[in-house]
């Protein structure tokens, strides 16, 4: 690690770590994010992927075109966004076949810190998917709901 690299430090992980931000109770419009857990992300996942943001988004979903949630179970803290599908990181590859490859697909994780979109992305790529089908939504849950965007909730996991 050179001079540059130690200046940048970030505040150590938590012991419980909150992957999603938590609306506060009987607070409405506040949420509380947990800055210590994840990793650094680059805007750009692979050559040929396009990176998205919210109005690609709700766009897609308006429309009616596939936007792929790749959390692991375990990662979702019980909610996601309406109209998308779940396909784990750990099946995206056996569920290539799932995919409809005329239409472009929005895929997600956790947020900007969260690498299981990366991953995701880049483990279709190796199994022969076409970059020019997927797209990368960077923000995912962290920005969606920090921008005051619906979730749904589902099943404690």
């Amino acid at each position: 690690m050179d001079k540059k690299e130690q200046l940048i430090e970030r505040i150590p992980k938590r012991d419980e770590m909150q992957m999603t931000p938590q609306y506060i109770p009987d607070t409405k419009g506040l949420v509380a994010v947990d800055i210590t857990w994840g990793e650094i992300q680059p805007i750009q996942v692979a050559d040929g992927i396009r990176t998205v943001g919210e109005p690609e988004v709700i766009k897609h979903l308006q429309s009616g075109l596939p936007v792929i949630d790749v959390r692991a179970p375990g990662t979702r803290d019980g909610i996601r966004i309406a109209g998308t599908n779940e396909i784990p990181i750990s099946d995206i590859v056996d569920r290539m076949d799932e995919l409809d490859r005329s239409k472009p697909t929005i895929f997600f994780c956790n947020g900007p810190q969260c690498p299981q979109s990366q991953k995701a992305i880049n483990l279709l790529l190796e199994a022969g998917y076409p970059a020019e089908k997927m797209w990368y939504y960077r923000g995912g849950m962290h920005d969606w709901i920090t921008l005051g965007l619906p979730v749904v909730k589902e099943y404690v996991e």
